[in-house]
């Protein structure tokens, strides 16, 4: 079984999901965008759309994101499972009828607000858990998909629709290399007057919560859909 990656930038990788990932017996390829032939996406038994310092409403600029929306809609009317996270879950909210539009930054460690429909979701796990926000848009859902999280700045934060998984936060992310993120997102974080010091002592305090939290959560999701691939 193969799990494609659809990644944006090097950094936002599939972080402590990954180990899980292969455990539950997926090879686990990387697809760059803008670089990589995409098509493989379509097929594979497991997709992940990750994150990037791109937006939804860029695809003018950046042609390759149309591309991907079409692949995240493809796999969810097959009923694939895939998961989408923050760019991700843009692109599957924008490719299935919802729509993104700028809102409130959020940049930093916090909770997020489960609906009770997450209630018996993987997403339990992340009840009182710190998860790493790091996005400037909002999305509003499809006509057709349940919200499940969301944060008092962000309405929508997570929401499932068909097979697919939409988490516009990064319980994937990987506290102990935040470094990477600090330097490849320097720009925005001088431009929002976060001093990335402050960032990397708060990643240092969430880190172990985050990381138990994140891994359980994808663990209930993968063992979801074993013995149901489509």
């Amino acid at each position: 079984m193969r799990c494609v990656a659809i990644r944006h930038v090097a950094f936002e990788d599939l972080g402590i999901w990954e180990a899980e990932i292969t455990a539950h017996g997926y090879e686990i390829v990387y697809l760059d965008a803008g670089v990589d032939d995409l098509a493989p996406f379509a097929a594979a038994e497991l997709g992940i759309v990750l994150g990037g310092p791109v937006g939804a409403g860029d695809v003018a600029d950046y042609p390759v994101l149309a591309e991907e929306a079409s692949l995240l809609a493809a796999r969810v009317e097959a009923g694939r499972p895939t998961l989408a996270v923050c760019l991700g879950a843009q692109l599957l909210a924008h490719a299935l009828g919802g729509s993104v539009a700028p809102g409130e930054p959020e940049v930093g460690w916090g909770s997020v607000d489960l609906a009770p429909a997450a209630a018996d979701t993987p997403l339990r796990h992340l009840a009182g858990a710190p998860v790493l926000h790091w996005h400037g848009d909002a999305i509003v859902p499809p006509p057709a998909a349940t919200v499940l999280a969301s944060t008092p700045a962000t309405p929508c934060q997570a929401f499932a629709i068909g097979s697919a998984l939409a988490l516009q936060f990064h319980p994937e992310v990987d506290a102990e290399r935040i470094e990477r993120w600090l330097i490849g997102h320097t720009g925005e974080l001088r431009g929002m007057g976060i001093a990335p010091g402050d960032l990397r002592a708060a990643s240092r305090a969430a880190g172990d919560d985050a990381a138990v939290a994140g891994i359980l959560m994808v663990r209930e999701w993968l063992r979801g859909w074993e013995g149901s691939w489509a």
